[in-house]
């Protein structure tokens, strides 16, 4: 299965997701409040074009900066 570049987007943002609640040890719920409040998908849409060629330990790290830029006590 081929997925186009906006399915390509929603699966890393879904991955980085998970990854964060189970790093900041929050649920899902909370997690994904954390990630609305600091618009941490657009930010992922956003820098897409960079994290496609990353593995998601280097995309998660990239997030939890830009969290931490954004004021989340992460």
């Amino acid at each position: 299965m081929n997925m186009n570049e906006q399915q390509q987007i929603l699966f890393m943002q879904i991955r980085i997701l998970r990854m964060a609640s189970e790093r900041f040890n929050l649920s899902l719920k909370e997690t994904a409040q954390l990630f609305k409040k600091c618009d941490a998908l657009k930010y992922i849409r956003e820098c897409f074009g960079i994290f496609h060629v990353e593995g998601d330990e280097a995309v998660f790290d990239d997030v939890k900066g830009y969290l931490k830029i954004k004021g989340a006590a992460v």
